[in-house]
């Protein structure tokens, strides 16, 4: 069996690179870029380029965790996702408390301003249960289905079926989600939630270790282009039938891109081996519970001052990234470290 170092540099770096992604996703970066045909289709071509993100992070976790879950899955799943559910837990609570739009608060309170959000949520019970206190959270307890389950077809022998079924969930979530419009196929809940996303994507890296697969460079950057093209060509079909350009996480071809990248990656290990990569990528979990808290700050202090254009998405983007990482390596010096981050 090949061995790996504990980390791979290539990864490290894109996991920095990912994080970066996500936080463009949510500041919403060229939202007033010119339009064109009525649509803003800078935005959107950005929103969907950085989809790769939260699919990698899916991928890396089922990859790092193989070796372990394959030895003792039942133990490893209860050491492995106790932390992130404390953390979900911790940050829930932070967000449910956290004000989000001070306008609101100035003029009705912040009572007034929380009890809307509250009620909000209160809508849609189970899809809230499943993301937490910010949309964001959602990451969190979507690793932690997909980890349980991958380690009970471990623990009960039925490792044949493991892709099948991933991939089957995999798809009812794509035809309930993206494509529910156009299937009328129904769900209890987003299916961006749970284990519909995931479950195949920690399956497949957990499955590339596990076989130990391996693609040259070339190789990899084809698949990885078939499934970007794949992705792009899908949104836009789906943007002909009303359905928003920006709104997909998940679609039929965003496994075959993930995993282009992902071998990509595995092709060129020493891709981004420098010690600010491994400085930032041991925060990158930190930095994901916290930055979403972080880009509603910038978003005020945007609209109080009427801040738009190039100079808005600066804020944000840059403000988001800078003040995260400051916020989590303070954090991180100090014992409040243990109550707030794994």
């Amino acid at each position: 069996m090949k061995t790996y170092p504990a980390r791979i540099a290539s990864l490290e770096f894109m996991r920095v690179i990912a994080m970066a992604a996500v936080i463009a996703i949510h500041t919403r970066l060229f939202i007033d870029a010119p339009i064109i045909n009525g649509h803003a289709w800078l935005a959107d071509v950005v929103n969907q380029l950085s989809r790769f993100a939260v699919p990698f992070f899916f991928l890396l976790a089922g990859f790092l965790i193989q070796p372990k879950l394959m030895n003792s899955p039942l133990s490893v799943m209860r050491r492995y996702n106790a932390p992130l559910l404390k953390v979900w837990l911790v940050w829930t609570a932070i967000c449910l408390i956290l004000p989000t739009r001070l306008n609101t608060v100035m003029e009705q309170g912040y009572l007034g301003e929380r009890q809307a959000y509250w009620n909000f949520l209160l809508d849609t019970p189970l899809n809230s249960f499943l993301e937490g206190g910010l949309v964001h959270l959602w990451f969190l307890p979507a690793l932690i289905i997909a980890v349980v389950m991958t380690g009970l077809f471990v623990h009960f022998k039925l490792l044949k079926l493991l892709l099948p079924a991933a991939a089957l969930l995999y798809i009812y979530g794509v035809l309930a989600g993206s494509y529910a419009s156009i299937t009328e196929i129904g769900s209890p809940f987003l299916t961006r939630n749970g284990p519909f996303f995931s479950f195949l994507m920690v399956v497949i890296g957990f499955e590339i270790r596990r076989f130990e697969f391996r693609l040259s460079a070339q190789s990899a950057l084809l698949m990885l282009s078939a499934g970007l093209l794949g992705h792009f060509a899908e949104a836009y079909w789906l943007f002909t039938k009303e359905v928003a350009f920006s709104s997909h996480d998940l679609l039929l071809f965003t496994p075959l891109w993930a995993s282009g990248l992902f071998f990509f990656l595995l092709a060129k290990p020493l891709l981004g081996d420098h010690p600010l990569t491994y400085w930032l990528s041991k925060s990158i979990l930190p930095i994901y519970v916290c930055h979403l808290s972080i880009v509603i700050v910038f978003y005020n202090i945007a609209g109080i001052f009427a801040v738009s254009g190039l100079a808005r998405d600066a804020l944000l983007f840059f403000g988001t990234i800078i003040s995260s990482i400051a916020f989590v390596k303070l954090v991180e010096k100090t014992s409040v470290q243990k109550y707030l981050f794994r």
